[in-house]
């Protein structure tokens, strides 16, 4: 009974947090929207293989006898100039984009974060040769840095996502290593360090916990600009290359037939605005229940 009432305490408060933070990120209609449109773009990644009306259109089949037809009831986004169906490549698109873009996060937020934290806790010289580094990286802008390591490495989806994690990784350890600093001189970082607590624990335990709710806002805010990031080397060929369904590259190639053909690059450009814009949305509402300066109740 004392085990229940004990575990009942605990989670009461959890509780109230978590009912607060759902009220708060659908109470705005913004936030609430760019909420259901994420959750939209997630349930496409998934299924697309399952949903998508002509599966062979993705990579093998060509149909040249109905090269640049215009939407119609059997082709809702029109074909390509090898008559592929428009509709079925921006569907799986969806799931290119998003896992790309979300394993290049993950990639640049475990790596900086991680470098940040170490920078932040430990500090004397290891603290110089990280920050060091990581602004001979911030001195170039992201995109351009990008598009050189692409460009280096070579053309291709996996290289790309390859560069943006060299791309980000600063913005993170900057962001973590400030954080890092002013948590660390919290009372019950000293008092864990006071008993000998080890300086890992101390990190991991105490440091890192109290430090996450920026990287998270940070980390929703740049999906969109991933997704951006990947669109655009793939327009410049320095990303997906043909016959991959991926947005840039679709739109690359749908700019030659603009003036025939306006259905071609105009499509994938709405889907990448719409992902980025969701994003975006849904960052600026986690920030508002993540962080305490920006909450409002």
């Amino acid at each position: 009974m004392k085990k229940y009432e004990r575990i009942k305490k605990i989670a009461k408060p959890i509780i109230k947090e978590f009912r607060l933070s759902v009220y708060l990120l659908t109470r705005n209609t913004l936030t609430r929207l760019s909420l259901i449109m994420m959750l939209l773009l997630i349930i496409l990644a998934v299924i697309a293989p399952l949903i998508i009306p002509y599966p062979g259109d993705l990579y093998t089949d060509n149909h040249p006898q109905m090269s640049l037809q215009a939407p119609s009831a059997e082709h809702w986004f029109g074909t390509d100039e090898l008559g592929r169906d428009i509709f079925s490549r921006i569907i799986y698109g969806v799931r290119i984009s998003i896992t790309t873009a979300l394993v290049a996060i993950l990639f640049a937020v475990s790596f900086g974060s991680l470098l940040g934290l170490i920078a932040g806790t430990i500090g004397t010289w290891v603290d110089d040769v990280i920050m060091r580094l990581s602004d001979a990286f911030l001195s170039f802008p992201p995109l351009l840095l990008a598009i050189a390591t692409s460009a280096m490495l070579g053309p291709s989806l996996r290289n790309a996502q390859l560069s943006i994690i060299i791309s980000w990784w600063p913005w993170y350890t900057r962001l973590l290593r400030g954080q890092a600093i002013s948590v660390k001189e919290k009372q019950f970082v000293k008092a864990a360090q006071a008993i000998g607590t080890n300086k890992l624990r101390v990190m991991f335990r105490h440091v890192l916990p109290n430090c996450i709710s920026p990287i998270i806002i940070q980390a929703s805010m740049d999906m969109g600009s991933v997704i951006l990031t990947i669109a655009s080397l793939s327009f410049l060929g320095l990303g997906a290359q043909p016959p991959t369904p991926e947005w840039g590259l679709m739109v690359s190639t749908g700019k030659n037939y603009f003036l025939n053909a306006w259905w071609y690059g105009m499509f994938p450009g709405v889907a990448i605005f719409t992902a980025v814009l969701t994003f975006n949305l849904l960052g600026d509402g986690l920030r508002e229940i993540l962080d305490p300066k920006t909450r409002k109740i």
